[in-house]
């Protein structure tokens, strides 16, 4: 289990090592992406509060990355923070997310990106509930909900 101290020692440090890389052109992303996601995941925008199509899913599944497909989140850490952004507590896996440090808007945080594509996600906080204690919060347009099947 991830900690805020593995955040920070990622975002100064070393990212983990993804298990693979997706790389195109501005050109590429911008064909393949809404504009509102090109914004968001390419040019590090942010969507309004409680405007997301994903703050209040809680649905079974697995949350992918929209550029790149690439795993990111499951629905079993996903909570409710209050925000108005999906939060979840861990990555599905250690080296899904890469970090930095973000000193915008005269504060600073931890910019989260997936670790495929260098897509923007959000940031990541120490204000999440235990045990890990960590707030994962992130943009609707920078994921897509994979559904899990039901076996009858």
């Amino acid at each position: 289990m991830l900690t805020w101290k593995d955040v920070i020692n990622f975002a100064v440090n070393e990212n983990p090592t993804p298990d693979k890389t997706v790389e195109k052109t501005e050109a590429q992303w911008s064909a393949e992406l809404t504009p509102e996601q090109y914004r968001i995941t390419r040019q590090k925008g942010t969507e309004r509060p409680h405007s997301g199509a994903l703050c209040t899913t809680y649905e079974d599944g697995k949350y992918n990355c929209v550029c790149c497909n690439a795993p990111l989140f499951d629905s079993t850490i996903k909570f409710s923070s209050g925000t108005g952004w999906p939060s979840f507590t861990q990555p599905i896996k250690e080296n899904a997310i890469k970090y930095e440090k973000d000193t915008s808007f005269g504060m600073v945080r931890v910019e989260v990106m997936c670790n495929t594509c260098d897509a923007h996600l959000g940031h990541v906080f120490p204000d999440g509930p235990e045990p890990s204690g960590l707030r994962y919060c992130i943009n609707s347009e920078s994921m897509v909900l994979e559904k899990e099947s039901v076996n009858e």
